[in-house]
């Protein structure tokens, strides 16, 4: 953590007041602080804070094996946690050479779209209330409700999912699951539009929203932003069309673009997002009816774990069973980096591995914690009011940011 500086070295009248914006402040959308310089309403200068909830899951992660990991990369973005499962995943088959089958991306890409568009009702809901509209965070919330339901028809879980394995699914999708899916597909269209009609014409949201915490895309791009904030600056980076991974490159969308990176502008982009995911959702399943309906996991034996059933009956699944969980599979003695396009931008996951039953070193690109280093600077000048609003459409998840 960074000590803070004495603020009023230069301010002999004393006219200029500190301000702690968190870690407790109701406004802050999560554990974290801004020290504030003020005059009056109008931030002067800040500085920003971090570490109040620090779980140093990076090193935890060094001393586990590679399965017992899925648990804590789903306490990053707990907002959009499956995201996180599969791009762990992922690295791991990137370092192990696992090729994967079509319908088994197919089916990540399901998920992994349903957790950017409950992601995204969370945020421009919660913008919504910070700026005086709470109709369209309760009316969106319970679409995402009908999400979890999905997440919780295939693994069991809703929010910390540990959904998936390396290697593929535990377990296929079942005909409840898929009817939900297609249920969600018909019924939350519909309500986007509404909620867009709520706020998109809204004069009150515009006036709150339009022109407040402008970013250029030179200056994104020096901070190393991604996601939608980066393209709400006018960048269309995307790691799903720049990096295709899970068949990404299968699938036709758009990647929709702002135009000056104020706030509106990420609120439209976020809309823009969950309208492509529904596309791309679609497409899913349409490419997943053409595969064998069997299949949901690649044919891995040394890495995928084997059915209970046959744990319980079955001496070489017994003996894969136990090598997988305690981690005494051989993996090459090399170094990988695989970054999926998180719901706040790219998530990276950069593993050194020398050959053992744990990772040498792990490190997580979390987009929140590289996306917020700018808060403070961006605060300069700006009235506290329009720097919550700020900190609304960054979408700072706590446990991203400090992990």
């Amino acid at each position: 953590m960074q000590n803070h500086p004495v603020f009023f070295d230069n301010d002999p009248q004393g006219e200029l007041s500190t301000l702690n914006l968190g870690p407790t402040h109701p406004a802050t959308h999560g554990v974290f602080q801004n020290v504030l310089q003020m005059d009056g309403e109008r931030i002067v200068s800040g500085v920003s804070t971090i570490g109040y909830i620090h779980r140093a899951f990076e090193k935890i992660a060094e001393h586990r094996p590679f399965y017992q990991i899925t648990p804590l990369t789903d306490r990053l973005n707990y907002c959009s946690s499956p995201i996180n499962n599969m791009g762990w995943h992922m690295t791991v088959e990137k370092l192990a050479g696992i090729t994967m089958p079509k319908r088994v991306d197919y089916m990540r890409v399901i998920i992994m779209e349903l957790a950017r568009i409950a992601d995204h009702i969370i945020c421009n809901g919660v913008l919504g209330v910070d700026t005086g509209a709470f109709t369209g965070f309760l009316y969106m919330m319970e679409y995402r409700e009908e999400i979890y339901e999905i997440y919780e028809e295939i693994c069991g879980s809703r929010l910390t999912t540990n959904i998936g394995r390396i290697g593929g699914f535990e377990r296929n999708f079942n005909t409840i699951a898929f009817n939900k899916i297609r249920k969600f597909l018909k019924e939350f269209p519909p309500v986007l539009k509404e909620f867009e009609n709520l706020f998109n014409r809204n004069r009150i949201f515009i006036d709150r929203t339009k022109g407040v915490a402008p970013v250029t895309a030179e200056t994104a791009l020096s901070y190393s932003w991604s996601g939608p904030l980066l393209r709400a600056a006018g960048i269309d980076y995307d790691v799903r069309a720049m990096e295709p991974y899970s068949s990404y490159e299968d699938f036709d969308f758009e990647i929709p673009v702002g135009e000056n990176g104020d706030v509106y502008s990420r609120f439209l982009v976020r809309n823009e997002e969950m309208k492509q995911s529904l596309r791309i959702i679609e497409q899913a399943l349409t490419k997943i009816e053409k595969e064998p309906a069997d299949i949901f996991h690649a044919d891995v034996p040394e890495f995928y774990l084997p059915p209970k059933e046959e744990v319980y009956n079955n001496m070489e699944a017994l003996i894969y069973h136990f090598k997988i969980v305690m981690g005494e599979v051989e993996t090459p003695v090399t170094d990988v980096y695989h970054a999926v396009e998180g719901a706040n931008g790219e998530l990276g996951f950069y593993l050194v591995n020398d050959g053992g039953r744990s990772p040498y070193r792990l490190h997580f690109r979390r987009p929140s914690f590289i996306n917020y280093q700018m808060y403070a600077p961006m605060s300069q000048g700006m009235l506290l009011s329009d720097a919550i609003i700020n900190m609304s459409s960054l979408n700072v998840i706590a446990g991203e940011l400090d992990a």
